[in-house]
């Protein structure tokens, strides 16, 4: 129980949310509420320069959406707070799902205009399957949407958890003038347009006081206390164990961009969220109070500084304190390795620190030693388990359009693959590289990087693949016979391994039938195992 009080501090939490739901304007706001920024930038309005502080990739700032996760720390309410905040759009599901793996909490973002949408659908099945415990901040109370109970009925059907108000908006659009606080009996009245904390907090014992017409009208006093009554009689009290089970979600209103029902969020969070987990790896579940330090590579990223060219592996610590300059095992590459310089962040913005407990996520200056999924321990040979990997759906032709800046794209492409946004394939002869992803808008934010950063000038074309399968097997004679037969559709991923490019589901079947000794894999996960 050596580290006891600072494992007990932390909160390492994921935002999770639909395209455009409000998600990276809620995290610049729990920001603002931490201290960790003085004034809010608006995020999608073109005529403000200054954008979220989370999206901090050039191409994120032009299309006013996240395509990387961001990791950021402050402190709050004598708390650690590590918000991970992730990419909404589908196509870069991948990055958002692998963060799931290093969270202990999520906030589940929801427009109450657009209700719960495919993506939140598909997020919540990955929280359900992990059993993480789940906030939902339901935002832009200041717009019409739908009704609020209509709304809860939406959340527990279309995702399939039992859901409890926290707070409770007072009207709505043009009508919306605040949130009334179930939880601590507390009324916040709303003024639009916050760029800074303010605060205009009444505290209301009784629902049934009279201050409350004073202060909201008759009418609006009338449908809250009427609201209140129908939500304490339909919806079962709060119980922290059930949330920190993954069964029960508290439901929270507010408008993030006013800086609205956040601080409400912020404090309920702090109480009841979880401190850090424990992680399972093949041979036994770990646990944070551990003595020995252990932590894996969820993420991986190049060019957080473009001008420094760094590449930086993001390790959330499982167990133990994580020292600098102290030597750790890799355990794939199974050597020691030391790091001078590990940093935590605000967004691009880095810090050099000395330790790191149990739940924060640290930055590793990386030279090409790191995959998505490596674990550092101090020298116990264990893997974590649980990070996912996705088999491509969508195969582009990567063509270099100037050759004197061959290496420059050489080394660009391998680097971006290293971040886990793509898998790339090589084809010989002529060392074509096939990149493959699960969605169109990856290949626009690689060949964007692949221009401003590494200075290449390059084209994607499009390739008909059904699907990338990994070959094993130990009939080297019909391996040989499957290869002579199908030269023009293999090719070697970055790592060297054989790779069958089948065109239809047709000819991966009768691939399979025809040498039934070989196996085909359809991720590349099974190389964790070897």
């Amino acid at each position: 129980m050596k580290y006891q009080e600072a494992i007990e501090k932390r909160r390492t939490f994921g935002i999770i949310s639909h395209p455009d739901a409000g998600k990276t304007t809620l995290t610049e706001k729990l920001l603002l509420f931490g201290g960790a920024i003085q004034t809010a930038g608006a995020v999608k309005n073109n005529k403000i320069k200054k954008t979220a502080t989370s999206d901090f990739m050039e191409i994120e700032k032009q299309r006013g959406i996240s395509v990387a996760t961001s990791v950021m720390a402050f402190g709050y309410k004598n708390k650690q707070i590590n918000i991970l905040d992730t990419p909404g759009h589908k196509d870069f599901a991948e990055d958002t799902f692998r963060t799931l793996t290093a969270v202990d909490s999520v906030i589940l973002v929801i427009d109450c205009a657009n209700g719960v949408e495919e993506q939140t659908e598909k997020l919540m099945e990955v929280c359900r399957m992990r059993k993480t415990p789940v906030i939902i901040f339901v935002n832009k109370m200041d717009r019409d949407g739908k009704e609020s109970f209509d709304l809860l009925d939406e959340l527990e059907q279309s995702l399939k958890i039992k859901v409890r108000p926290l707070t409770w908006p007072i009207g709505m659009g043009d009508f919306f003038q605040g949130v009334y606080n179930i939880y601590d009996k507390s009324l916040n009245l709303f003024s639009a347009n916050k760029t800074k904390i303010e605060e205009d907090v009444h505290a209301i014992d009784d629902i049934q006081n009279k201050e409350l017409d004073e202060m909201i009208g008759e009418d609006p006093a009338e449908e809250l206390r009427e609201e209140l009554e129908m939500i304490e009689g339909v919806y079962d009290e709060f119980n922290r164990d059930e949330y920190l089970a993954g069964d029960i979600a508290p439901v929270f209103f507010g408008s993030a961009v006013n800086n609205f029902g956040v601080k409400e969020l912020l404090d309920t969070f702090c109480e009841v969220s979880p401190s850090p987990r424990g992680r399972t790896t093949d041979l036994r579940s770990i646990e944070p109070q551990e003595d020995k330090f252990s932590g894996f590579v969820f993420k991986i990223h190049a060019n957080l500084d473009p001008k420094h060219r760094d590449r930086i592996a993001f390790l959330r610590v499982v167990s133990g304190r994580f020292e600098r300059n102290k030597f750790y095992q890799h355990i794939r590459l199974e050597k020691k390795m030391k790091f001078p310089n590990p940093t935590s962040f605000m967004a691009q913005d880095k810090s050099v620190i000395d330790y790191a407990y149990p739940g924060d996520v640290i930055g590793l200056y990386d030279t090409g030693n790191f995959k998505i999924g490596d674990t550092l321990t101090e020298g116990e040979k264990m893997m974590f388990k649980g990070i996912p990997s996705f088999s491509p759906e969508i195969f582009q032709e990567l063509e270099n359009l100037d050759p004197m800046k061959s290496k420059q794209l050489d080394k660009g492409i391998r680097q971006l693959i290293d971040e886990g946004v793509a898998q790339l394939f090589i084809q010989q002869p002529g060392n074509r590289k096939i990149v493959g992803t699960v969605g169109q808008l990856q290949f626009e934010v690689i060949n964007y990087r692949l221009t401003h950063e590494y200075g290449a000038k390059c084209q994607f074309v499009a390739k008909n693949y059904f699907k990338a399968c990994w070959i094993t097997t130990d009939n080297v004679q019909q391996l040989e016979s499957f290869m002579k037969a199908k030269y023009n559709l293999l090719a070697r991923d970055k790592d060297d391994n054989l790779v069958f490019l089948a065109e239809t589901p047709f000819l991966l079947q009768m691939a399979e039938q025809d040498y039934p000794d070989l196996t085909f894999h359809k991720t590349s996960e099974f190389m964790l195992d070897k």
